[in-house]
C-alpha cells in the first residue's frame, strides 16, 4: 500500500498503512484479520480513547479521521500526559485504566496530574493494574501521594515496581493521610520492600486494606509486616498470598496476632508455612479477638498443623471462616475444623 502523511497531534509523520495495521492489531479483540482497513484501526484508537474518557473533541477528531496516532509508546504517553486535563466532569472519583499499557511514561503523567490538576483532586480510586509500571512509574506515584489528598484507593496490582518503587509508596504513606486501600499484589517486591511498608504501618493511620499476594517478601518481609502488626491499630485486611512464606515468616505473624487488635482477615494461602506455622497461628488464635477470616489453602498442613487449628477453635470464638484447601490433614480433621467453625458462626461461645 501507499504510504500517507499521519497527522500526530500537529506533527506530520510517514506510516505506511501495514505498519499501522501491526502497532494497532492487539486492540481490535473479536477478530484476528491480517489485512485491516483504515476504518478498523479509527475504531481501535476509538476503544482506547473512550476506555479512558478522553475529551469529547478528542473522540470527534478521531471519528472524522483527521489524525492516526501510530507509534504505541506515543499513543501512552499522549493519553496519559493529557487525560486528567482533557476530562470535563469535575465530579468524576473513579478512574479505571485497567489493561491500557501504560507503563512508567504514563504513570509519571498521571502522577503529575495527581498533584496539580484540578478535576484529578476530585479522584478517590485509580485503577491502574495491568500496566506494566516499573519502579520508575511507582516513584512518580509516591511523589504524587505525598502531596495528593483525595485518593482514598489505588490498584497497581500486576505491575513490576519491584523494591523501589514500593520503598517509594512507603515514604509516601508517611505523609499521606488519605489512602485507605493499597494492591501492590503481583509486583516482584522482595523483603526490601515489605520492610519499607512494614515500617509505614507502624506508624501510618490511615490505611486499612494492604494487599501484598503474589510477591517474593519471603520470612524477613513477613516478619517485618508482624512487626508492624504489633503497633498498628488500623489495617483489617491483609493479604500475604504465594509470598514465599514458610514457618518463621508464619511465626512472626502469629506473635503479631496475639497482640493485635483491628486486623479483621489474613490471606496466607499458597506459601509453605507446615504444620509449624500453623501451631505458630493456632496459638494466637487462642487470645486473638478480632479476627474473623483466615485463609491457609495450600500450605503443606499435615494432621498435626490442623489438629493444633482445632485446639486453638476450641478456644476461640470470633474466627468464622477458615480456609485450608489442598493441604493434606485426613478428613476426620477436616471435619472437626468445620463443626468448630460452625459454631462460632452461630454465635456459640467455646
Amino acid at each position: 500500500m501507499s504510504e500517507d502523511n499521519i497527522n500526530y497531534f500537529g506533527q506530520i509523520r510517514l506510516y505506511t498503512i501495514p505498519i499501522i495495521r501491526d502497532k494497532f492489531g492487539y486492540f481490535d479483540r473479536q477478530t484476528q484479520v491480517s489485512q485491516r482497513t483504515r476504518d478498523d484501526v479509527f475504531e481501535g484508537i476509538k476503544v482506547v480513547y473512550e476506555g479512558t474518557k478522553i475529551l469529547n473533541s478528542v473522540s470527534n477528531i478521531i471519528d472524522n479521521k483527521q489524525t492516526i496516532i501510530v507509534d504505541v509508546n506515543e499513543l501512552i504517553l499522549n493519553v496519559n500526559s493529557i487525560i486528567m486535563e482533557s476530562i470535563q466532569d469535575e465530579t468524576l472519583t473513579v478512574l479505571d485504566l485497567t489493561g491500557d499499557g501504560i507503563g512508567d511514561a504514563g504513570a509519571q503523567s498521571l502522577g503529575e496530574a495527581l498533584q496539580h490538576n484540578t478535576v484529578a483532586l476530585t479522584l478517590t480510586t485509580l485503577d491502574l493494574s495491568y500496566n506494566n509500571i516499573r519502579y520508575d512509574g511507582g516513584q512518580s506515584l509516591g511523589d504524587a501521594l505525598q502531596r495528593n489528598k483525595a485518593l482514598t484507593t489505588l490498584n497497581l496490582w500486576h505491575n513490576e515496581i519491584e523494591d523501589i518503587g514500593a520503598q517509594s509508596l512507603g515514604d509516601a504513606l508517611k505523609h499521606n493521610t488519605t489512602l485507605s486501600t493499597l494492591d501492590l499484589g503481583f509486583n516482584k517486591i522482595g523483603d526490601v520492600g515489605a520492610e519499607c511498608l512494614g515500617d509505614v504501618l507502624q506508624h501510618n493511620k490511615t490505611l486499612d486494606t494492604l494487599k501484598l499476594g503474589f510477591n517474593q517478601i519471603g520470612n524477613l518481609g513477613a516478619q517485618s509486616i508482624g512487626d508492624a502488626l504489633h503497633h498498628n491499630t488500623t489495617l483489617t485486611t491483609l493479604n500475604l498470598g504465594e509470598d514465599q512464606i514458610e514457618d518463621v515468616g508464619a511465626q512472626s505473624l502469629g506473635n503479631a496476632l496475639q497482640h493485635n487488635t483491628t486486623l479483621d482477615t489474613l490471606k496466607l494461602g499458597f506459601n509453605q508455612i507446615g504444620d509449624v506455622g500453623a501451631h505458630s497461628l493456632g496459638d494466637s488464635l487462642i487470645h486473638n479477638t478480632t479476627l474473623t477470616t483466615l485463609y491457609l489453602s495450600r500450605n503443606q498442613i499435615g494432621d498435626v498443623g490442623a489438629q493444633s487449628l482445632c485446639d486453638a477453635l476450641n478456644h476461640n470464638s470470633t474466627l468464622t471462616e477458615l480456609d485450608l484447601r489442598s493441604n493434606s490433614f485426613g478428613h476426620d480433621t477436616g471435619y472437626l475444623i468445620e463443626e468448630l467453625l460452625e459454631r462460632s458462626k452461630n454465635g456459640i461461645k467455646p
